[in-house]
Parts: structure tokens; sequence; C-alpha cells
């Protein structure tokens, strides 16, 4: 009887340890996970606003600031968690030369520890330029 009591604790620990590790990676891998992502995702939205008319005829780069805006919340919408709080900040998009600067606020549920609830809000803001080989 001893060593099913022992198999039981062994179970309840297993549970009581995955919950705290989810409960530490929420709060801890949102910014890594928020930084690659917009960096990611920028480059792919400035890529895919490229104007290429423009670029044939005057061989510079100029992107499209809504078609940026429109990828770029396109591609954020599905790599988001549904969990997370996000403030999207486009603070400067500029068409020629392209250059963006994107802000996210990421903000987790309330933790309440006894009567006291807290909230972690974490920003991320990337600056990307596009430019080309010559």
């Amino acid at each position: 009887m001893k060593q099913a009591y022992w198999g039981y604790w062994l179970v309840v620990l297993g549970i009581f340890v995955v919950v705290i590790m989810l409960l530490i990676r929420n709060v801890t891998s949102n910014n890594t996970f928020d930084s690659y992502t917009i960096k990611q995702i920028s480059e792919a939205a400035m890529t895919e606003a490229v104007d290429y008319a423009y670029y044939r005829e005057y061989g510079e780069l100029k992107i499209n600031k809504e078609k940026y805006i429109e990828s770029f919340l396109r591609r954020f919408a599905d790599v988001a968690d549904i969990t997370t709080d996000y403030t999207l900040t486009f603070t400067a998009v500029y068409e020629a030369p392209p250059k963006a600067s994107v802000e996210i606020v990421s903000g987790t549920q309330p933790y309440t520890v006894t009567t006291t609830s807290e909230t972690f809000d974490m920003a991320t803001r990337v600056d990307a330029i596009l430019e080309t080989r010559k």
C-alpha cells in the first residue's frame, strides 16, 4: 500500500510542477516572443508592401503605407496569443525611404496573490528599415 501512495504523490507533484512552469513561461517568454515576432513580421510586411512599379521606374524602394499596416496586422493576428491583451502602435511609417517603427505592449491576465492583483505589461519596439544591395 505504501508504494501506491508514493505513486499518487508523484502524480500530484508532476501536475504541480507543470502548472508552475506554465505560469512562469507565461510571464517570462512574452518579451522574447514579441521581439522576434515583430522583427520577422515587420520584415515580411515591408517586403510584401514594396511598390514594384515605382522601383522599376526610378530604381528606388518605396512601400505602400496602407498595404504595410494591413499586412502587418494580418500576420500578427495569425500568431497572437488569445489570452494576452495587445496594444499595437505604429509610431512612424515612411514610404520612401522605407522605414517603420512599431511598438507592441502586451499585457498578461491579472495574477491574484492573497488580496492584491498584479498585471505585467511589457513594451517592445522595433525600428525596421528596408534596404537594397547595390
